[in-house]
């Protein structure tokens, strides 16, 4: 038996679990040229919000359909295959669905993991998955910290700010995270290394905020919510400072809101660069190889935010949006 979350509805806003329903069906049957997979853990990633969306589809991906299953990405391995490529026992992360199965053609997004996993297994979906790759790619190639540079991170409590903001104290970084609680506040401070924090709900405009914890500016900002956090941001900016943009989560569903102070990218000279991870993917075998050192060394962590079971992927997914989530959320099937 084969089970999905499909998209019961289109989400108004931040999800909620009731956007979503479990639905059983018959395992499918392997043709020609197709593999299946059992599906251990499934990756609840925020950027997917955008394609709930009616006529969201692009180039990276088509518009999810109601009532089918919804896409993500899937620690797998294959248990059935007539194609080629793949052999019962390969494990793979792939962007799938949240279900407990996957038949595939190979021309899906597939990353290939090691036969014999070094770490757990659920290290695939965070550090050593797309959102370690994300943190990765975004600190080495085009933050560049240095021992003179302050990096500030957005949603520093999130799946990939846990990692950027670790990987930037590696290089020498002063390393400070905006978070929306005060306990989120003192987990990223006393377990993950980072100098100080900002609070984006308190009573202080967050400009201000961010001001009051770095009195020299901002060299480097890591950027994963958008909007009114990345115009604080930039007001805070230092002259010839980097922004790195690899989410954007307040806009997700709804109305985006546009900073009002672009103008002040041409007067400091402030870099801007957008990234997908998935682009670097033949460079995932470098970054993971990184990443693993790392790990092994002890000198990162890899929390995660962990449900188990698939009836429970609404619940996770929705969580993300709520801020219930320190680290990487994931769902074990």
């Amino acid at each position: 038996m084969m089970q999905s979350v499909v998209l019961a509805r289109r989400p108004v806003g931040n999800p909620v679990e009731t956007d979503f329903a479990l639905l059983d069906a018959p395992l499918p049957v392997v043709g020609e040229g197709g593999f299946l997979t059992r599906n251990d853990f499934i990756s609840l990633d925020a950027g997917f919000r955008n394609w709930m969306n009616e006529d969201s589809g692009d180039d990276v991906l088509a518009a999810m359909a109601l009532n089918e299953p919804v896409m993500g990405l899937v620690l797998a391995e294959v248990i059935d295959s007539k194609h080629p490529d793949y052999a019962v026992g390969d494990k793979l992360m792939a962007r799938f669905a949240w279900q407990t199965h996957s038949l595939s053609d190979g021309s899906d997004f597939i990353a290939r993991l090691p036969y014999e996993l070094e770490f757990n297994p659920s290290a695939y979906m965070g550090v050593l998955g797309d959102t370690g790759m994300s943190a990765y790619f975004g600190i080495t190639d085009i933050a560049k910290p240095t021992a003179d540079d302050c990096v500030l991170i957005s949603g520093a409590g999130g799946a990939v700010g846990t990692i950027a903001g670790q990987i930037a104290k590696l290089l020498g970084a002063r390393v400070v995270g905006i978070v929306g609680s005060q306990k989120k506040a003192d987990w990223i401070c006393q377990t993950l290394g980072y100098d100080a924090a900002v609070l984006r709900s308190g009573e202080t405009p967050l400009a201000e905020a961010i001001q009051a914890v770095c009195p020299d500016g901002v060299d480097v900002f890591f950027d994963n919510v958008g909007g009114q956090t990345l115009e604080a941001a930039i007001t805070n900016m230092n002259h010839r400072g980097r922004l790195v943009l690899c989410g954007a989560i307040s806009g997700y569903g709804v109305t985006p809101y546009g900073p009002s102070n672009l103008f002040e990218l041409i007067t400091k000279e402030l870099s801007v660069e957008g990234f997908m991870t998935h682009f670097r993917h033949d460079r995932y075998d470098e970054a993971r190889a990184q990443l693993s050192a790392w790990l092994r060394e002890g000198v990162i962590q890899s929390p995660e935010h962990r449900l188990v079971g698939i009836e429970n992927v609404g619940k996770a997914f929705a969580d993300l949006f709520a801020g219930e989530n320190f680290g990487k959320t994931i769902v074990e099937l």
